[in-house]
């Protein structure tokens, strides 16, 4: 049901708002350095004592908008430097070594730690958690391995696996 615009004594409603400048993210209000308007409660008792966010002054509008300028910027040589290093991670294949029976069933697996760490000693930083793998590694073979750096910066590899030479 719509809001009347006359309150219960037939006055006009005065919608009061203040414009705020976000400190930090808060949840269903903005992201870090949006202005937003709020209800003068809301600020004074909540978000202002809290730290979240400042009185939006010209001044502080700006300070904003250069600072937002800066970090765009240095995500842009982030994202170039991930994809460099992507690229020189896609050029280079594993060769992990793994004890498996006479049919080539591994005993154990490989999993996304195990390529991550043979990729560390190579000299390529990165973590298990950017190895997508469907599943184990549980036979000898080739396989191609996603590595997923950033959610815009990915990457292939082929992983061999192949048996553990016998004592």
């Amino acid at each position: 049901m719509a809001r009347s615009t006359h309150s219960a004594s037939g006055r006009p409603r005065i919608s009061r708002q203040v414009e705020l400048l976000l400190a930090a993210d808060v949840e269903h209000l903005g992201n870090t350095g949006d202005i937003v308007r709020v209800k003068p409660g809301y600020a004074r008792n909540y978000l202002m004592p809290n730290g979240l966010a400042t009185v939006a002054t010209e001044v502080n509008k700006r300070m904003v908008k250069r600072h937002q300028e800066n970090l765009v910027e240095l995500q842009k040589q982030k994202m170039i430097a991930l994809q460099k290093k992507a690229d020189a991670i896609g050029k280079y294949s594993v060769t992990l070594e793994a004890n498996a029976n006479e049919e080539g069933h591994l005993y154990g697996s490989i999993m996304g730690p195990d390529i991550s760490k043979a990729l560390v000693t190579a000299g390529y930083q990165v973590d298990a958690d950017h190895v997508k793998l469907d599943g184990p590694i549980k036979e000898l073979g080739m396989y191609t391995v996603k590595i997923q750096l950033h959610s815009d910066v990915k990457t292939e590899i082929k992983v061999w696996v192949v048996p553990a030479a016998k004592k």
